[in-house]
């Protein structure tokens, strides 16, 4: 069994600071692709960053700039630095992750909780 147990989420000031963190616990043989997606009440979830195995990242034009996406391999840990926050930003932030499973190697999509990001003043 994977999952994905997220933290870091709560209330920051439109221009301030949040950094998510993700980790990935359970019988898993590797790791592939990680990412980081949001979500608001009526919209669809939105693709916020992804990083490859390799670190290779992609950003949605809306957060280029302002988020960083980074992963600690030795960890099943995949980070979202977020700066210069917007009250947009506000949504539920979910992780994901492609993972091969130590039993078939098969690889499924896990989501991690779900986390509020609320930026207000």
């Amino acid at each position: 069994q994977v999952q994905l147990v997220e933290s870091g989420g709560g209330l920051v000031q439109p221009g301030g600071s949040l950094r998510l963190s993700c980790a990935a616990s359970g019988s898993i043989f590797s790791i592939h692709t990680m990412g980081w997606y949001r979500q608001v009440p009526g919209k669809q979830r939105e693709l916020v960053a992804i990083i490859t195995s390799g670190g290779s990242t992609n950003y949605a034009d809306s957060v280029k700039g302002r988020f960083t996406i980074s992963r600690d391999n030795a960890k099943n840990t995949v980070y979202l630095q977020m700066k210069s926050l917007k009250p947009e930003d506000t949504a539920v932030y979910y992780c994901n992750a492609l993972i091969s499973g130590t039993a078939t190697r098969v690889v499924r999509d896990y989501w991690g909780q779900g986390n509020q990001v609320t930026v207000s003043s």
